[in-house]
């Protein structure tokens, strides 16, 4: 899979994420109480997951989801192409 992720994409990720992370451990912990019960466990255990995905794809550059919807925030220089651009040119 080529990067897929960039510019502001990317900052949010890396914002967004490592924020999820210390929530939902916060909560988990005792500290935090976003509800009472199973619902709040969900809820962090869901913060955790979801901010380590959002950390991970910032740091590689590659998101499973952007490359299934079709969506592509990285500046590619001068010399990079993704494979779409190499193709294009030979579609009629």
């Amino acid at each position: 899979m080529e990067k897929n992720v960039g510019g502001y994409d990317r900052l949010a990720r890396f914002v967004v994420g490592p924020v999820l992370i210390v929530v939902g451990a916060a909560a988990l912990a005792g500290i935090l109480t976003i509800a009472t019960g199973t619902l709040g466990l969900t809820l962090a255990a869901l913060g955790i997951v979801v901010g380590a995905i959002l950390t991970v794809t910032a740091a590689t550059q590659k998101c499973p989801l952007n490359n299934a919807l079709g969506f592509d925030t990285y500046r590619r220089t001068g010399g990079e192409t993704s494979t779409e651009d190499a193709t294009a040119g030979t579609r009629q």
